[in-house]
């Protein structure tokens, strides 16, 4: 299979090429079938691809597929080529598969959509664009799919753009992300202008060897986590991801939490020797952004009422906890709770798509309770969720943010701590959340005459379609930990740290050791503390909200996050309008004046000159004469030669 690997891309692209020419032919559910049956191709494809890594000696697990030269410029020669590894088929793994599982919730979600035919030309655009970040061979390739998810992020969230907020959201998400796609280009510049490539392995290379300077390594890194900043929503350009939310829930879990905002972190992890070679103050500032961002975002979501702003929130959160582990040298760490993060957070945006789609488009958590009697399957899957991401064992969530925590105590003790604030806060919040929507009194009840039901409103089960997806991410989400399990003397050695002997390879350069340090020694006792961290977060949830012991905290400040957004946007319409149109009155007046004034003067020094051509000989032949007296007086004359 690796050497058809590039049939990855390419189905998703002949399921785009499909709908685009025939889709309305195709109607609903046709189109959405035909898409989900490329994505599906192309996961099949990825399991052969990985089986046949799987065969090969460790250090030889690697394929480069060279479709064609690209852009052969002078010394700048760029193939188009595909790089099949353990980190690349990875993402790709679970891109194409959970990307399948959401095809298939959407083709029920979407019913009755007069776009539905278009709804499924984006996101089959949206997985090749994604297919083609991950599977890149050079940061220009990567580059193309990087821009390429950032257009159909746009089209995505702005779908039912009719609605000021959603069309308002599109063009948010959009711009912000234009910021980080700044720092990638800046990046591409310094690695190209130092190393003479932009291929992942010169860059590398380069960094290994010793060839790259700490400067030029650190200047790279910190541009590239720039560009990581904005795709995957951290401080301080996360906030155009909770009003991404404005678009159908399919994708919110496609794009806001299962493989967009996870390039950043797949980016970073790629670049890791660059990373490792970079001045120490380098990864230091990436693992405290992603800390402050995970802490910052879980106290907003403690305050929010949309079912998918918590989600959303949460997503910046656990979005925090990866940089964090990349920060500290945790590359495997990083990927495996990205993986474990697929599974149970595009489990909990499918299940809060079920429960608005049940609940006729309701989102409001306050309208809602007891759900669990009329949804039963949705409750079920969706708890499933809640339990892995608050980090009860043995769930998938519970594992990869352990390890994380692990490698941040070895680090900083403050970071940890931070980490473990965040941690409760996450039980917490998404405890609040199942409380609200699945327990307690049925809310919705009282709500009937807001959806014209009069009093016959009732809330129903998603159809199979919808469920099976559900049920699929509830099991991975319950055994997705498996996939990395620690040193434990509970667990069978053929079982430990699986993910780990994958990526080898690939992160061995900036992979921290932390074996025989004192955290690594107390890994036990950490772990317990950690459940115990947990069980607090839930505990507070529960006594709060079901059993009505304490009044809720949701502070306005923290409801309006922070009052960061507004903020933001008082600057840019007061200030930074204010600056910004000095900047092009500048141009316009000065650097546009200074080009237009020289034009000017070189036009009338010209016209005065062109005086002189009147194309009559006898002008032409007295001026040679006057030349030729010229020269003789001055020779004669003057210099006195006779």
């Amino acid at each position: 299979m690796l050497d058809v690997i590039w049939l990855v891309p390419a189905l998703p692209l002949v399921g785009f090429l499909t709908i685009l020419l025939l889709g309305r032919r195709l109607g609903e559910p046709g189109a959405g079938y035909i898409a989900a049956a490329a994505v599906l191709g192309s996961f099949l494809v990825t399991v052969g691809a990985f089986f046949d890594l799987l065969s090969m000696d460790e250090h030889h697990r690697e394929h480069v597929s060279v479709l064609f030269s690209w852009v052969p410029v002078s010394s700048l020669q760029i193939d188009m080529a595909l790089l099949a590894d353990p980190l690349s088929i990875t993402m790709a793994l679970f891109v194409t598969g959970i990307g399948f599982l959401i095809h298939l919730f959407a083709i029920g979600y979407m019913h009755g959509d007069p776009k539905f035919p278009k709804f499924f030309l984006y996101l089959n655009l949206f997985v090749l664009s994604m297919l083609m970040l991950v599977l890149g061979e050079n940061l220009l390739v990567t580059f193309l799919g990087w821009e390429g998810v950032g257009a159909c992020s746009y089209f995505l969230i702005s779908f039912w753009h009719t609605r000021e907020s959603a069309a308002t959201a599109g063009k948010k998400a959009f711009v912000t992300n234009r910021i980080g796609d700044w720092g990638v280009m800046l990046a591409m510049f310094l690695g190209f202008q130092a190393v003479g490539s932009v291929s992942y392995s010169a860059l590398n290379g380069a960094a290994e060897s010793g060839a790259l300077a700490s400067s030029t390594a650190t200047g790279i890194a910190l541009l590239l986590f720039v560009g990581a900043a904005g795709k995957s929503a951290q401080l301080p350009l996360y906030l155009w991801l909770p009003d991404a939310m404005e678009g159908p829930t399919p994708v919110s879990a496609l794009i806001h939490a299962a493989t967009m905002v996870t390039a950043g972190v797949f980016l970073m992890t790629r670049m890791n020797p660059v990373i490792a070679a970079s001045a120490d103050y380098a990864p230091q500032i990436i693992a405290w952004v992603g800390a402050l961002t995970a802490l910052f975002a879980a106290t907003i979501a403690v305050a929010q009422h949309d079912i998918k702003k918590v989600l959303a929130y949460s997503t910046v959160s656990q979005l925090g906890y990866m940089f964090l582990a990349v920060g500290t040298g945790a590359y495997v760490a990083a990927v495996f709770h990205m993986v474990t993060h697929a599974f149970f957070k595009a489990l909990m945006f499918l299940g809060s798509g079920s429960v608005i789609h049940g609940m006729h488009h309701e989102q409001d958590m306050r309208r809602m309770g007891a759900l669990r009697t009329v949804m039963p399957i949705t409750a079920g899957t969706f708890i499933v969720g809640w339990l892995a991401i608050a980090g009860v064992p043995p769930f998938a969530g519970f594992w990869s943010k352990d390890e994380i925590l692990l490698f941040t105590l070895a680090s900083s003790p403050v970071l940890y701590v931070i980490g473990l604030v965040t941690a409760v806060l996450t039980a917490f919040y998404m405890t609040r959340q199942v409380v609200m929507v699945f327990f307690g009194e049925a809310r919705w009840e009282s709500h009937a005459d807001d959806h014209g039901a009069h009093g016959e409103f009732r809330p129903h089960e998603s159809p199979p379609i919808m469920l099976v997806p559900l049920v699929v991410l509830a099991g991975l989400s319950m055994v997705g930990g498996v996939i990395q399990l620690p040193s434990f003397g509970i667990i069978p050695d053929g079982w430990r740290h699986r993910l780990e002997d994958w990526l080898h390879p690939v992160v061995e350069p900036g992979e921290a050791v932390i074996k025989g340090t004192g955290a690594y020694d107390a890994k036990s006792w950490l772990a317990l503390l950690a459940i115990a961290c947990a069980a607090l977060g839930i505990a507070a949830a529960i006594a709060v909200y079901a059993k009505g012991r304490a009044k809720p905290f949701e502070p306005e400040l923290l409801a309006r996050g922070w009052r960061y957004d507004e903020a933001i946007s008082a600057f840019m319409g007061g200030p930074g309008r204010r600056a910004f149109d000095a900047v092009a009155r500048f141009d316009s007046q000065v650097v546009d004046g200074a080009v237009t004034g020289t034009a000017t003067g070189v036009r009338s020094v010209a016209e005065r000159l062109r005086r002189g051509q009147t194309g009559f000989v006898r002008n032409y032949s007295a001026v040679v004469v006057a030349g030729v007296l010229g020269v003789l007086i001055w020779f004669v004359i003057i210099r006195g030669v006779l």
